[in-house]
């Protein structure tokens, strides 16, 4: 039977903002709110409304329907009243539902770090209390450092707390600030304040700094205390704070609490945990955490063989939970420490049904456990496993296949006569029972292999004829006979080959066109002059035996000219034009 309500506060967009290397932009805090609006949370904080232009937009607007939104600000300062303080002008002027108040209650910061006196900082408190009180806001008081404040004077931070309960605080927040209090001693000491302050008033924040702050927040409960405060994921400062999504899981699901205690969040809100935790790790560009319970990748993956053959028949053997509750899923993983009970999941969960005493299992298992002892790892690569497990069950089609190949890498002097390294592949490959040969060239022996494309493109290319020479120029070609057409592509004129173009010419033309494309890698399109006059119709760049001795002054004529060509610009008129490109015996 439940007898209290627990009420959940996140934090994730004041607190969690102080992680390092996370930022929050505007649009990124409205996203997040409605995230925890829908996931069913009580309390949203959303800043610090007047510390920067960021939180005070923020506030501008409610940016939840169902969850209260809160503001969150220091207590007055010392020698001024609340009505003259502006920071709580400010919090009081914040399209907010809450005004959380964060205050001293260990003595040794009241004198170190504000440097007042113990009894100015309990006027502080009672009376910024009041002033949101009177405002008709719900009121909050965050007891900075409280644990440890009780350990040193625990009069003074009882005093702190009681203060804050009589001027009207809906909750007294107990801050384990540092995160060096243990679970038994927040557990003593909760119960020490509920004496003073009713645990329905009561609230726990707690940092990971020693790796407890999620069992601290669950001894603040079993103590007496109604409200917890946490971030998603752990968000925060230092080692971060109680992580919320593992709360909420333990809360809900544990019979421990699930029994005894109600959230906000419902069963069906349950089932949205995994999708809200991975949503906020990828707006905030962060890899999520595969081991996080409940929510993780790994949570309830299995990889040694004999838990994977007791979790297939009864998951309860190996998992306190099921993940399907929190939206979460069951892996079994294939490595060299698993069995047949592994691959006959994995494979089912891929859609491939197999007999567990199909013989070809052994096989498999076999070649895993070799690849694995070689170094490779199959339990993050579904699609190689799958893959091969195809192979051994003889159900991979067989879309093409290499026959030869070939790749010569050479180097040479180019038209500018500059010694330069070129690559060139030749692939036989048969598809659909024919068998073609393709040619390409390139700066790599990777990018002139045509295996190294997909086979996709190696089909388109075959069927439409389209010259390997293409992937270098970045044109399209196509050679019916002794025609030769460039594409209209950016914007640029075609040029043809006359019908009656001797074979040589056309030869000679292709290479002129391979030097343009090394041109193209030596000197980028927006490199150098460019001509702005409208491009002739049909330039003339058919090269000539009879111009094999130009000077160098037409050679460096006729190179700005392929860079005006290259880049898309045109010559300024046909007076100008450059002679015909010549073809050197490097090419």
């Amino acid at each position: 039977m439940r007898t209290a309500r627990i009420h959940l506060f996140d934090t994730t967009l004041r607190d969690g903002a102080q992680t390092t290397g996370v930022d929050f932009s505007l649009d990124d805090k409205r996203a997040v709110a409605a995230l925890l609006d829908r996931l069913g949370v009580d309390y949203v904080e959303g800043g610090y409304p007047g510390a920067n232009p960021l939180d005070t937009a923020f506030f501008a607007e409610k940016p939840t329907r169902q969850a209260k939104f809160a503001a969150f600000g220091m207590t007055k300062r010392a020698g001024r009243s609340a009505a003259n303080d502006p920071g709580i002008a400010a919090l009081l002027e914040a399209k907010a539902d809450a005004i959380v108040f964060v205050a001293k209650s260990w003595d040794y910061h009241v004198h170190v770090a504000l440097e007042i006196s113990l009894e100015d900082n309990l006027a502080g408190i009672r009376e910024s209390v009041e002033a949101a009180k009177a405002a008709g806001r719900e009121v909050m008081l965050d007891c900075e450092h409280f644990f440890d404040g009780y350990k040193a004077n625990p009069d003074y931070a009882l005093a702190c707390a009681r203060t804050a309960y009589e001027a009207g605080a809906r909750w007294v927040v107990l801050c384990d600030t540092n995160g060096g209090t243990l679970p038994d001693e927040v557990g003593a000491i909760v119960r020490e304040v509920a004496k003073v302050v009713p645990g329905d008033n009561l609230g726990i924040h707690a940092h990971d700094d020693c790796g407890c702050a999620v069992a601290n927040s669950l001894a603040a409960v079993e103590a007496g205390a109604r409200q917890i405060q946490g971030t998603l994921n752990g968000l925060g400062e230092r080692c971060g704070n109680a992580n919320l999504v593992t709360l909420i899981g333990a809360l809900k699901l544990k019979e421990r609490y699930r029994d005894r205690f109600e959230l906000g969040v419902s069963e069906d809100q349950l089932g949205e945990l995994t999708h809200v935790s991975r949503a906020l790790d990828e707006m905030l560009n962060r890899a999520p955490n595969r081991h996080a319970p409940f929510v993780g990748a790994s949570a309830f993956a299995t990889k040694a063989g004999i838990h994977a053959s007791a979790v297939l028949k009864d998951p309860r053997t190996y998992e306190h939970v099921m993940p399907e509750a929190r939206g979460n899923t069951r892996k079994v993983l294939i490595s060299d420490q698993g069995g047949k009970s592994n691959l006959v999941a994995e494979l089912k969960r891929r859609g491939i049904a197999v007999a567990r005493n199909d013989p070809r299992l052994d096989s498999l298992i076999a070649l895993v456990k070799d690849r694995e002892a070689q170094g490779y790892a199959y339990e993050g690569a579904d699609a190689s496993f799958e893959l091969l497990a195809r192979r051994i069950l003889g159900t991979v089609p067989e879309f093409f296949k290499v026959e030869s190949f070939r790749v010569m890498v050479e180097r040479r002097h180019n038209a500018l006569g500059d010694l330069v390294t070129v690559t060139e592949a030749v692939v036989k490959v048969t598809v659909d029972g024919e068998t073609h040969m393709s040619v390409a060239e390139g700066n790599g022996p990777v990018k002139a292999s045509g295996v190294r494309k997909p086979s996709p493109i190696v089909s388109a290319m075959i069927s439409t004829r389209i010259s390997p020479i293409a992937t270098i120029l970045g044109r399209a070609f196509t050679l019916p006979r002794a025609s030769l057409r460039r594409s209209t592509s950016a914007g640029r004129a075609p040029v043809s080959v006359p019908a009656d173009a001797s074979r040589v010419k056309t030869k000679l033309y292709v290479r002129k066109l391979c030097s343009e494309a090394r041109w193209r890698r030596c000197y980028p399109a927006d490199a150098g002059p460019k001509a702005s006059a409208a491009a002739p119709a049909s330039p003339e760049f058919w090269p000539s035996a009879a111009r094999t001795n130009r000077t160098s002054r037409n050679a460096t004529r006729a190179s700005l000219a392929m860079r005006a060509s290259i880049s898309g610009a045109s010559l300024p008129n046909s007076s100008e034009r450059p002679p015909p490109m010549t073809t050197t015996s490097g090419l």
